[in-house]
């Protein structure tokens, strides 16, 4: 005979599992993945995509500036010595009779005030690379607030269309990365500078991939040229491509190479 009547309800049972530790470390560890993976993911578009499409919007904008500062900067005709040019002043020998000659008229260089930091001052095409076919803005300076609205341009060295190396980096990933085909430069491809005191063609003589430490491809040219610099591989800093290309047709050509 069952010790329990026929009314009685039977609660004892089992008690439920309780959720463990390790349930429970899995869970946050998987809800962190995901989290970041989120993350992660907005900040590429973010990085590849949002930036690079207002950088195109300002862009824009920064050409029309460009365009304005064109018209408002002073141009002043300075005197120029070509770097090495010998001394006719001083005779081999100084006892020999020395013939009177009329002194050649000085030439003159067109030179364009230095822009302020961050000031639009210039357009770069590149024919060949269709991001830049149509040109894209040149600013003063090379920090990050910099190059997120242009191409930049090393203070410490010329502007294009004067004697040296002017440098020009930019981003090749993101905010426009208007150098993101830079690779595709061969020997020979034309590459145009439009500044204030008219259109520089340079020709690409070189490039070559260098380590951001390597610096020595900043330094001061004979002749006219610019030095473009930007991350190489693509979506990464680990190097530095590097396209030297020189002055073949400008303002100040004839009295660059004539002098």
């Amino acid at each position: 005979m069952s010790n329990a009547t026929e009314h009685e309800v039977i609660t004892d049972r089992p008690p439920a599992p309780k959720t463990g530790r390790v349930t429970k470390i899995i869970r946050t560890i998987g809800w962190t993945s995901i989290g970041l993976g989120l993350f992660l993911v907005g900040f590429v578009v973010h990085q590849l995509f949002i930036t690079t499409y207002f950088a195109q919007q300002n862009n824009e904008t920064l050409k029309v500036e460009a365009a304005e500062y064109f018209e408002e900067v002073t141009i002043s005709e300075v005197e120029y010595v070509a770097p090495g040019a010998p001394d006719v002043t001083d005779p081999q020998d100084p006892a020999a009779p020395v013939e009177p000659t009329v002194p050649e008229e000085p030439k003159t260089l067109l030179v364009e005030e230095t822009p302020q930091q961050g000031e639009a001052f210039a357009i770069i095409r590149i024919p060949s690379i269709e991001r830049l076919a149509e040109g894209w803005t040149v600013v003063q300076g090379v920090s990050r607030s910099d190059l997120k609205n242009g191409v930049g341009h090393m203070p410490s060295t010329p502007l294009p269309g004067q004697p040296g190396n002017a440098v020009l980096p930019g981003h090749r990933t993101t905010y426009g990365a208007p150098f993101h085909e830079l690779d595709e430069l061969e020997v020979g491809d034309i590459i145009e500078v439009e500044t204030a005191i008219g259109l520089n063609i340079y020709e690409v003589r070189e490039s070559i991939i260098v380590r951001p430490t390597e610096i020595w491809v900043t330094n001061p040219r004979p002749g006219s040229w610019i030095t473009l610099s930007t991350c190489n591989p693509k979506f990464s800093s680990r190097e530095r491509l590097i396209i030297f290309a020189e002055l073949v047709s400008g303002p100040n050509y004839d009295v660059i190479y004539n002098s």
